[in-house]
């Protein structure tokens, strides 16, 4: 027998794989043409044209020590390439002895909570939320405390100062979002440094900022992400480069350690050795030598927009209420009965797929990714419409 954790982790597992798996039946009983798979945020498009020519570069290189082991933390000089673009983004330079690279921000996530959480610890995180982070913080014996966002998907500061305790040791965010594409303000993040601020001072301890940053780069309109290490000293980030470069299948990101945070040189040797016991041991080799040369490059951000836009008007043609997405490549839009799971039922009738918001914690929503080509979004329009006007008929208000 397997573990009983693990049976009942089953049974919750991702929703999002759950979608995309009925996808695939769907497609092979009525043809992949027919289906408008909504479910997977897989990114579609091309990397940028600089990531296949350093991926070309790189792999001609041959040699003795091309593909040894290297510190667990990465290559010195990616990691000091990497400090320069944190600086871009934040503000403020880490030491690249506080960069780890690691397999992805999924990677990082686990590498932060390895080295922070003792047993019963409590990570308190915006809903809705991407669905992994209660098994992440599982793995390191803490418990995800989800506080339920605003309406339109900012963050309620009274009701995240209202759930810190004795057991919080840190608060997840993620912006752009996902599922919602919200983007938080500066104004909401400075806030939210205040109270950690003052609730760290009462608890007499520390308690982390931790930002999960893969959408980073993905923003419509002029929209910025704000940095975050001239806020609040405990902050780490993590990020991944499967969004922005296109590369999702190559496990490649890092995080890092804001240099203001008094308590860094101790946490950095913990995460790095997380990165080792957790069976990483080292972010790739290739990869890393790879995306150093591409930092800041992104894919063409506009075809993302425009799909955006299109989506927009399909949504609101079929009588979906929804907050426009900053960024991301997502919508999360209500639905037109309580029950999001029987709505993602009456969308798979009309062969459309997405992922029920109750695996977000965040029920009556659905989530729908827009990394699909053009044809497959407005291919789905009519279908939205009867789909809408079937679960109005069932009973829905």
């Amino acid at each position: 027998m397997i573990a009983q954790k693990m049976l009942s982790f089953m049974e919750r597992a991702s929703w999002i794989r759950k979608m995309f798996e009925e996808g695939a039946r769907l497609k092979e009983i009525h043809g992949a043409d027919k289906v408008c798979d909504f479910s997977l945020g897989n990114p579609d498009l091309p990397p940028p044209t600089e990531f296949d020519k350093a991926l070309v570069d790189e792999a001609q290189r041959t040699g003795p020590g091309v593909h040894s082991y290297m510190q667990n933390a990465g290559y010195m000089d990616v990691r000091s390439r990497v400090a320069d673009q944190v600086e871009r983004d934040h503000g403020l330079r880490p030491d690249p002895n506080h960069v780890i690279m690691t397999c992805g921000a999924a990677g990082g996530l686990n590498c932060i909570f390895k080295a922070i959480l003792d047993p019963g610890d409590e990570v308190i995180t915006p809903a809705p939320f991407f669905v992994e982070y209660g098994f992440y913080v599982d793995n390191h014996g803490g418990k995800l405390v989800p506080v339920k966002a605003k309406e339109d998907f900012s963050l309620d500061l009274d009701a995240i100062e209202a759930a810190i305790g004795p057991n919080t040791k840190a608060i997840l965010i993620n912006s752009p979002n996902n599922p919602t594409g919200c983007v938080y303000s500066k104004e909401s993040l400075k806030a939210l440094a205040e109270i950690l601020e003052k609730k760290s001072s009462e608890l007499g301890r520390v308690i982390y900022l931790v930002s999960d940053e893969p959408y980073r780069r993905l923003v419509f309109d002029g929209e910025e992400v704000p940095g975050l290490f001239d806020l609040y000293g405990p902050t780490i980030i993590t990020t991944s480069f499967s969004k922005d470069l296109s590369i999702p299948g190559e496990r490649i990101g890092y995080c890092a350690i804001n240099p203001s945070f008094e308590g860094k040189d101790q946490l950095a040797g913990a995460m790095t050795l997380a990165n080792r016991i957790l069976g990483f041991v080292n972010a790739p080799a290739l990869m890393q030598r790879v995306v150093s040369k591409v930092l800041g490059k992104v894919v063409d951000v506009g075809v993302y927009q425009r799909r955006r836009d299109l989506f927009s008007a399909i949504l609101e043609e079929a009588g979906l209420q929804f907050e426009l997405p900053k960024g991301a490549f997502y919508f999360f839009p209500k639905t037109p009965i309580e029950d999001d799971k029987e709505f993602a039922a009456i969308l798979q009738e009309e062969l459309i797929l997405s992922v029920p918001g109750s695996g977000f914690g965040c029920p009556g929503h659905i989530r729908i990714a827009f990394c699909v080509e053009e044809e497959v979004i407005e291919r789905s329009r009519e279908g939205f419409k009867r789909a809408v006007e079937k679960a109005l008929s069932k009973g829905g208000s």
